[in-house]
């Protein structure tokens, strides 16, 4: 198990001004967090309008502690550009990922295009008992697009005494309507399991990104 954090921007006329103002220093810590190999995964989310929504990070670390850790030093969260932010369990399903963009650091503007899409999902309440019943198709679905790349990471959101209450996953689609179109033919949706989806646009800066975890 590890941890994700989901940072919110606002939507003044200044957010963008501050993003880019802590961008270099940003990019800084997650490189050195995904080097340590205490950071799985970072990507900007994206609003329909190009605009940046906010930011996903996906933590290595089991306890809340390197979770709070990493937000003292996370230039967002300590120079106002997330506004507020949610450190929620995570547990990266393991399969046969392809391997993400590695390289340097970025530099210079802002990359741009979008190339993959985020889904945040909440199961609903009662959807306990539909989960487990379409797991297994769920899983055997997902398992061959994480081979092909067109599902780049995928992974359950737990709750208090780490029980499946959401997902969290990233698929190759460059449109909220190409990946909501995708997701519609998977069992999870199907069978009501997830009540409510939220779709954001993003793309990866290349980082030395270590490969996901694989099924043992």
């Amino acid at each position: 198990m590890g941890y994700v954090i989901l940072g919110w921007d606002g939507e003044d006329a200044a957010a963008p001004a501050r993003r880019a103002a802590v961008r270099d220093a940003h990019l800084k810590v997650i490189t050195r967090w995904v080097e340590a190999g205490r950071l799985h995964l970072a990507v900007p989310l994206f609003r329909a309008d190009g605009s940046a929504a906010g930011s996903i990070m996906i933590l290595n670390d089991e306890e809340e502690v390197g979770a709070r850790e990493y937000l003292l030093e996370e230039p967002f969260a300590r120079e106002g550009v997330w506004l507020s932010y949610q450190m929620r369990p995570y547990r990266i399903a393991p399969m046969n990922y392809q391997p993400l963009p590695s390289g340097p650091t970025p530099t210079g503007p802002t990359l741009t295009g979008m190339t993959h899409c985020v889904v945040i999902a909440e199961d609903a309440e009662d959807s306990v008992g539909r989960r487990l019943a379409v797991r297994e198709p769920h899983m055997k679905r997902v398992m061959g697009f994480a081979e092909d790349g067109t599902l780049a990471c995928g992974g359950a959101l737990l709750g208090a005494k780490g029980e499946m209450v959401g997902s969290i996953a990233i698929t190759r689609h460059a449109t909220e309507e190409a990946a909501r179109a995708w997701w519609q033919d998977d069992p999870y949706v199907q069978a009501g399991v997830w009540q409510k989806l939220r779709f954001f646009p993003t793309r990866f800066a290349p980082l030395p990104y270590q490969p996901l975890p694989k099924p043992e």
